[in-house]
């Protein structure tokens, strides 16, 4: 099997790339102006020229308030480009993976946790385009499996974790929102979870997140205990940031169709976010 990653600086292709340098697994992972996967040109030439057994799309434009006002942009990277990748694997006969977002969905819910059946009404323009992303991979490509995740962290400085402790450095005290819900997703986990999908020739759409779910407050409080962080913190509102991008206040999806369809145990986000930050304690020591 041979792998083609996308975005390879960004945090879940670092992590991909990790397994598969110490499993000795045959990868290829361009630079991102080698492979831009809004030029269609360059997709083809790339899939042509390593000829892939499966591509991994990890590219994405996931500034949520800039993409408001760079529409153009955003579309390109995170709804034309998949579109090109899945041209691309349709050629090839290749799997392409996809990943998607919990912001494709609007918060209303009440009952429960989203599944993947509920109707999508994305707040803002970056889910918009992520929804636009999967609905072209599903249309023009059998062979491919999407996966939505939320709240995402992993080795980098594009997540909450790394943030929080930038903020906790410089700040005299915090204000987290005690009203936005989601799950936080450790890399890691979607690693193992998709290679073990893919494995198994899954298709088709599905949520893949750790288990259960919280609060941007309550998120803050493990990340500051965890890591010995004495820093107060503001229970706010969403309102109170006046962020240019609406988001949902309650997007926690459930895992449990791919979960019980691998039949693989999920582990919490409190354990992913306490293993996560210990390991990477052990690595700065």
């Amino acid at each position: 099997m041979k792998y083609l990653i996308t975005g390879k600086n960004g945090q879940l292709a670092q992590a991909f790339i990790r397994i598969f340098e110490r499993q000795a697994i045959d990868f290829s992972a361009p630079e991102e102006s080698q492979l831009n996967i809004t030029d269609y040109n360059a997709v083809i030439k790339a899939v042509t020229a390593y000829r892939p057994d499966v591509i991994i799309n990890c590219a994405a434009y996931n500034l949520v308030d800039k993409a408001e006002q760079d529409k153009d942009t955003v579309f390109a990277v995170n709804a034309t480009g998949p579109k090109n990748l899945a041209q691309a694997a349709s050629s090839r006969k290749a799997v392409l993976v996809h990943f998607g977002s919990d912001y494709v969905f609007d918060g209303c819910k009440e009952s429960n946790l989203y599944t993947e059946n509920d109707p999508v009404n994305p707040l803002n323009e970056y889910g918009k385009s992520k929804l636009a992303g999967e609905q072209y991979v599903l249309e023009a490509l059998d062979q491919c499996l999407v996966l939505r995740m939320s709240w995402v962290f992993g080795a980098g400085k594009q997540n909450f974790i790394y943030k929080l402790s930038e903020w906790a450095r410089t700040s005299e005290y915090l204000k987290i929102a005690c009203d936005e819900f989601s799950v936080p997703t450790y890399t890691g986990m979607v690693v193992d979870v998709t290679l073990k999908a893919i494995g198994q020739g899954m298709t088709g759409r599905y949520h893949l997140t750790n288990s259960g779910f919280c609060s941007r407050y309550e998120w803050a409080k493990l990340i500051l205990n965890t890591t010995g962080v004495r820093k107060f913190i503001r229970p706010v509102t969403m309102d109170t940031f006046d962020l240019p991008a609406k988001r949902p206040k309650f997007s926690a999806m459930s895992n449990s169709k791919i979960a019980d369809l691998l039949n693989v145990d999920i582990p919490s986000w409190e354990e992913s976010v306490r293993s996560f930050l210990k390991e990477s304690a052990a690595v700065h020591e």
